[in-house]
């Protein structure tokens, strides 16, 4: 494990986490439409280059390749008996290539559906393949842990608990937002400040935002709306912006944002307030691996 502490880490100034997961697979060699979570026990050499490349851009922490290995998405793959077993060799997978100078995070995301009576996913039965997860993670050795990408409130929280009934390590909640008007709004209509007045004080040592549909402006606006909101309750802001917009060519979303216009975003994002600074789709190491250079040169 580390020297320090992610809790006292995150104390010392901005923190940089890894980037986009999915399309970084599948460039290292993962076949298109696999179940990526089993390639953590399937194909391990895939993965550990993905997180190898991130930690060579220069980033403090990589993020465990488990985005859906909960219960409900992994049944779906028919990998649903082996929610401990993926997360913990996942976890196991992340720290030998991180070693002990590096955070590890244990990625938990959306189920992919709703709770009920919206949809078929009982709040008892999600909580337990949350908390299941969590252990997984943690048996592997994570240093903290990333709930991200989620869109409910009512998710979130039971997403947030069940990782709290296992574990005391920090945890990072992000949400994906959309534009809406002059406003920021999740997929299920969650607003920055209801998300603050909502989950800031159950504990988590940082609330954000990663993915959706907004423009580079749009996120670093987000940010700033984020910040004010957070101000004073404790929490820190994390930022995991998509390298802009992407766009379409034939069937195939593009993002075209080069490294170096990303930096420039994520220097305004973390002028704007966010201590942890990471990406999400379309970024790669090349663009983390300039936000790092950019970030760290002007705060020196």
């Amino acid at each position: 494990m580390t020297p320090i502490t992610l809790k006292d880490r995150l104390q010392q100034g901005v923190f940089f986490i890894d980037g986009a997961m999915g399309t970084q697979l599948i460039e290292a060699g993962a076949p298109a439409g696999c179940c990526n979570d089993y390639l953590n026990i399937e194909s391990p050499e895939i993965v550990a280059a993905v997180h190898q490349k991130y930690l060579d851009a220069g980033v403090d922490a990589v993020i465990t390749n488990t985005f859906g290995t909960n219960g409900v998405v992994l049944k779906r793959h028919e990998y649903g008996d082996k929610v401990h077993e993926i997360n913990l060799a996942a976890a196991k997978l992340a720290r030998q290539v991180a070693g002990d100078d590096k955070y590890v995070l244990g990625d938990i995301g959306p189920c992919g559906d709703f709770l009920q009576p919206l949809g078929m996913v009982k709040p008892d039965e999600l909580k337990a393949t949350f908390a299941e997860q969590a252990k997984g993670l943690l048996d592997g050795g994570v240093d903290g842990f990333i709930i991200e990408t989620m869109t409910a409130l009512d998710e979130v929280e039971i997403a947030i608990e069940a990782v709290q009934s296992v574990s005391d390590l920090p945890v990072f909640v992000s949400l994906a937002y959309d534009p809406a008007g002059d406003a920021f709004r999740t997929m299920m209509g969650v607003s920055p400040t209801q998300a603050v007045e909502q989950l800031a004080e159950t504990g988590i040592a940082a609330l954000g935002f990663n993915c959706g549909t907004l423009d580079m402006p749009g996120y670093i606006e987000l940010a700033r709306e984020y910040a004010k909101a957070l101000k004073d309750t404790g929490a820190l802001l994390l930022a995991e912006p998509n390298a802009g917009r992407p766009e379409l060519e034939g069937d195939k979303a593009v993002y075209k944002l080069s490294p170096d216009a990303y930096a420039e975003a994520m220097e305004q994002i973390k002028d704007a307030g966010a201590a942890i600074l990471g990406g999400c789709c379309g970024t790669t190491p090349a663009h983390l691996s300039a936000a790092v250079k950019k970030v760290h040169l002007t705060l020196k």
